[in-house]
């Protein structure tokens, strides 16, 4: 089935390396997510280095699969200095669709609360100011999440991005007016909170993404993850909403599309 959108991915690791391994390897990836039937990719930037990346990645590549980018600093690398992002950012490349993943991540703490809190709140008003999507991480931190987002007003277009939380969390996301992008967790065995957050979202607020090479979904565990996998994602959301394939697909590639105002095809 053909259509598919990854939301979420992060094919550009090391994408300006000059090895030609590493770059056949990326000609490779878009070739199979092609074969998958997955024509559009969000591919993000976590830090200075994989934001630039992502850009680049975005505007030298031409093909049957799009790449959009968006720049941003993840909560674990929040210490360091927003400067470059916020370069990016304002160096409006055509294919820049949004700011972040950007949030609090409490599980790991790699950064000082205080500190993300601070980041994650410049990052939405760079998201405001430049009229862009804001691309959310949140982990074990949805208290302070909402403060800060109720604080700064949530962007028109937010999504977070591997919800992980349960039916009150997406209520309370939704209630904000963040979308829901969902990831191969959904299909872990330990999801079930997850799966029972799937009956609150409405399909017009709801996404299918990879976060690819993490969380590579059941049952191909063990082998990286690529956005080829995102039909794989969707067609077990589609089995858990027993609805078809086809109109997973085609709502969640049409949600994408307006969340990063992605061209028409």
């Amino acid at each position: 089935m053909s259509g598919w959108t990854d939301a979420h991915c992060h094919l550009q690791e090391r994408y300006l390396s000059d090895d030609p391994e590493v770059q056949a390897n990326v000609i490779a990836t878009l070739a199979r997510a092609e074969a998958a039937g997955v024509d559009r990719v969000v591919v993000v930037g976590t830090d200075a280095t994989t934001s630039t990346e992502a850009v680049a990645l975005a505007e030298a590549t031409s093909g049957p699969v799009e790449i959009y980018a968006t720049v941003g600093l993840h909560p674990h690398d929040a210490i360091n200095d927003l400067t470059p992002i916020e370069t990016l950012a304002r160096a409006t490349s055509p294919k820049l669709v949004g700011i972040g993943e950007c949030g609090l991540d409490y599980f790991y703490e790699h950064s000082p609360r205080d500190q993300q809190k601070r980041t994650f709140a410049t990052q939405i008003r760079l998201a405001h100011e430049l009229d862009l999507a804001l691309v959310i991480h949140a982990r074990d931190a949805w208290p302070d999440l909402f403060e800060v987002l109720d604080g700064e007003g949530m962007p028109p277009r937010t999504v977070i991005h591997c919800f992980t939380g349960g039916p009150a969390e997406a209520e309370a996301c939704l209630e904000r007016g963040a979308d829901i992008s969902i990831a191969g967790v959904v299909t872990f065995k330990n999801a079930a909170d997850l799966r029972a957050a799937l009956a609150v979202v409405p399909l017009e607020r709801l996404h299918v993404e990879t976060d690819s090479p993490f969380l590579t979904p059941v049952p191909h565990r063990g082998r990286t993850n690529e956005p080829a996998l995102v039909a794989v994602v969707g067609a077990f959301i589609a089995d858990q909403l027993q609805i078809e394939v086809s109109t997973l697909q085609t709502a969640t590639r049409e949600n994408t599309a307006r969340l990063f105002r992605l061209p028409g095809r």
